[in-house]
């Protein structure tokens, strides 16, 4: 059975709520959940990987448990995020590991990968963009959100925050109904109807294009550094394509890459082989 702790650590202003498990000494995963998730889209994979590695998933600022302050306190973007989960690696003493990056979980955990190159051990990009060939066609409202910062263009988003929309599309596209518990898209569901979820996530969307922006770094950063890098893609994403898993090979020819049959959340349906790819590279590459 596998224990898992249920914590808090004050970086700044913010609590972060974290998940942990594994023992002390052993090599370190951090798991950066996307949008409109938590820590809770881990539930399933940390049992199947803490025998191993001391497990740690946080949740971002303006996510699940963990407390920032209101907007106007507290500047929602994804250099902020990254900034919060920098120090709290550094709170926890976190010195070397490798990063789980999901969605929005990709562009805040490759702003601290560039920053200290040396801390990271290896990726693991599950449906986690890089490349501006992942973008399927259904970025739309967002991109001109992006080129036009209006408040038409920002309620035009607000769509993509609803009820059906998380339930139906980012959960339900490309997944095996059967397979697919209602457990997590309704607590994602639950945490979206808080007061000013909404707006802290607009917010986030107009600033989703700074990481756009930051994608050539990204890739220097790849050419550069040659980190181990895994992708394992829920082919079946309607909002990151398969091209984005299989870019990754274009700065990195050493990418292992495997194309699954899941959505975009694919811990859901497919953790045990999530779980297995990653536990035959992390065994390969962080034998040293």
């Amino acid at each position: 059975m596998t224990t898992v702790s249920y914590r808090t650590r004050t970086v700044g202003d913010v609590e972060v709520f974290y998940r942990e498990a594994g023992p002390a000494d052993a090599p370190v995963l951090l798991l950066l959940h996307g949008f409109p998730s938590a820590s809770h889209m881990f539930r399933d994979l940390i049992p199947d990987l803490a025998d191993r590695y001391r497990v740690i998933a946080p949740d971002l600022p303006g996510f699940g448990k963990t407390r920032a302050p209101e907007r106007g306190g507290f500047t929602y973007s994804f250099d902020a995020l990254a900034e919060v989960i920098d120090g709290f690696t550094e709170a926890l003493g976190l010195e070397r590991f490798a990063l789980y990056v999901f969605d929005y979980g990709a562009p805040v955990g490759l702003r601290i990968a560039m920053k200290h190159p040396a801390r990271i051990t290896a990726i693991i990009s599950q449906n986690g963009n890089a490349y501006e060939e992942g973008f399927s066609d259904a970025w739309g409202a967002w991109e001109r959100y992006w080129r036009e910062p209006s408040e038409e263009n920002r309620e035009a988003c607000r769509e993509v925050l609803s009820a059906d929309t998380i339930r139906n599309w980012q959960y339900g596209t490309g997944a095996d109904p059967e397979r697919l518990s209602p457990d997590g898209c309704e607590l994602d569901i639950a945490y979206m109807g808080r007061p000013g979820a909404e707006e802290i996530q607009l917010d986030l969307i107009l600033d989703y294009r700074s990481n756009v922006a930051l994608y050539p770094d990204f890739q220097a950063y790849f050419r550069e550094h040659q980190p181990p890098l895994l992708a394992v893609w829920g082919k079946h994403d309607p909002a990151f394509i398969p091209p984005g898993a299989e870019a990754f090979s274009r700065d990195l020819p050493k990418a292992e890459i495997h194309l699954i049959d899941a959505g975009h959340f694919a811990l859901e349906t497919h953790h045990e082989e999530v779980a297995g790819y990653m536990r035959d590279f992390l065994g390969r590459v962080l034998k040293d």
